[in-house]
């Protein structure tokens, strides 16, 4: 008797997806190969540092803030506090854009108009998608500039050198080269309303989580000659080479990038160091892996991550993800890809993928996963723009930040941790393994059963299944292949 045919399509998604991914990685380890950039794609064993410049900077002050009750309101002190210049990178600014939750809000426009008044305030966006079927485009990004600097003296400059198809996602705050913001928040309502708070209680709106680090010390430098070059070749304007700051901590931090090849003139062959620091960490895990992402596509993360689970190099090896429940482009194609990851684990119970919902008593409502944060072992930490996915690693512009610093690390985890939980953070504060299964699995689905029953949940937490729906699980890989390649 033949097999099930749902065991035979099954079959056939595993084989064909296995292949589609086979040959996006084949296709990216050739073009990074040309371009010198091998070490990137198959970073030796060993270092968890990405290799070349800008290298790990000791002597720096690094705090993670997390979601945009915490990272907008600091922005706003930052340029109030700003005595020279105020620079600012982004994928898309809202010029009504409240950065507070008071009554009236601080608006984006008017806080920078203010600044202009005394400080220098340049702006550098994407210059948005050259066809009108894809967002922000080509005339929403000049409208939202001419809205801007209409009647004050900010300057903006709007960034079109992108390879097809590819956006710079980078989101910068740099204030007189002393003090730097690098994350994911964007400054705008687009897409979602990014003021939030760890509680996301269920407003009648989509929630948003999100994180970026507030950094002082020498690696503020690296961030701001980053910006520096990009905003000299498209504005045209030369800046002064930003000066060494002095040690304002403890903290090593590497500053890591993504920029294709070809777009400018201070990095002819690209920058694909955020790639190679994902590599090096995930490949050189033991015990814990925690991912939040926006997407999770990419096939050199996957396959290293499947590799992992179906060879753990401990028993108390877990990894966990924290996705949106349904991405803002409409499709799950992140969820092909956590089935992969379900396959691989083979029902041992070490893999988790998750996502979050605001919650007021009865009331649910979304929550987009926005955070782009990466944590293994309690040892290293990436927090940035770049999401899992070939956008974000291979052709966009992206910028992260990378410590090894465990006291940053751990306390991150945990306050990550507490907050999807639901706990202090001292019940979250044990055996990362025995947590995961004490309190993220049981919650997590214990949730989904009672979303499949139709009944109340009681916790934001819940569990993301793998697609089940044949042909579902091909699309991350066939937007790697068709898209991001």
């Amino acid at each position: 008797m033949g097999a099930p045919t749902s065991d035979v399509l099954a079959a056939a998604d595993r084989a064909i997806g296995g292949a589609i991914e086979a040959a996006t990685l084949v296709h990216h380890r050739r073009r990074l190969r040309k371009l010198g950039h091998r070490d990137s794609i198959d970073p030796p064993p060993g270092d968890w540092w990405a290799a070349g410049e800008p290298a790990p900077r000791a002597g720096n002050e690094l705090e993670v803030l997390v979601d945009g009750g915490a990272v907008l309101p600091a922005i706003v002190e930052a340029i109030r506090g700003a005595r020279r210049h105020v620079h600012i990178a982004g994928w898309c600014v809202t010029p009504h854009f409240a950065l507070t939750g008071d009554e009236p809000p601080v608006v984006l426009r008017e806080l920078l108009a203010e600044a202009a008044e005394r400080v220098d305030v340049r702006v550098l966006l994407w210059a948005g998608a050259p066809v009108a079927v894809f967002h922000p485009d080509r005339k929403e990004v000049r409208e939202a500039r001419d809205e801007l600097v209409a009647n004050t003296r900010i300057r903006v400059a709007l960034d079109a050198r992108e390879r097809p198809l590819h956006c710079h996602h980078e989101k910068l705050v740099i204030v007189d080269d002393e003090l730097a913001f690098v994350g994911g928040v964007d400054l705008t309502s687009f897409g979602g309303d990014r003021f939030d708070t760890p509680a996301h209680p269920a407003r009648g709106r989509l929630g948003w989580h999100d994180a970026a680090c507030r950094l002082r010390g020498p690696a503020v430098t690296d961030v701001a000659e980053h910006f520096r070059g990009r905003w000299q070749e498209v504005a045209g304007e030369p800046l002064p080479v930003p000066a060494p700051q002095p040690p304002a901590g403890d903290v090593e931090v590497q500053v890591v990038r993504t920029l294709p090849e070809h777009l400018y003139t201070f990095a002819p062959r690209g920058d694909f160091r955020i790639l190679e620091s994902y590599l090096r960490a995930l490949r050189g895990a033991q015990r814990l892996v925690y991912l939040e992402s926006q997407f999770l596509w990419a096939p050199a993360v996957v396959d290293v991550l499947a590799d992992k689970l179906r060879h753990p190099p401990s028993d108390d090896f877990r990894v966990v993800v924290v996705l949106p429940s349904k991405a803002n482009n409409g499709e799950e194609d992140s969820r092909g890809q956590v089935a992969a990851l379900a396959d691989a684990d083979r029902g041992a119970g070490r893999f988790l993928a998750t996502t979050i919902w605001a919650r007021t008593g009865r009331t649910l409502d979304r929550v987009y996963v926005h955070a782009k944060i990466g944590i293994v072992d309690d040892r290293w930490l990436t927090v940035g723009s770049a999401n899992l996915n070939d956008h974000s690693l291979f052709n966009d512009g992206e910028v992260n930040l990378v410590t090894h610093d465990r006291e940053v690390v751990r306390r991150t985890r945990l306050a990550l941790w507490a907050e999807h939980l639901e706990r202090e953070t001292s019940e979250v504060d044990g055996d990362p393994a025995a947590v995961v299964d004490g309190l993220w699995r049981p919650i997590a689905r214990e949730q989904l059963e009672h979303a499949r029953r139709g009944e109340s949940r009681t916790h934001r937490l819940i569990e993301l299944p793998p697609v089940s729906r044949r042909l579902r699980r091909l699309l991350g890989p066939l937007d790697g292949l068709v898209v991001d390649a």
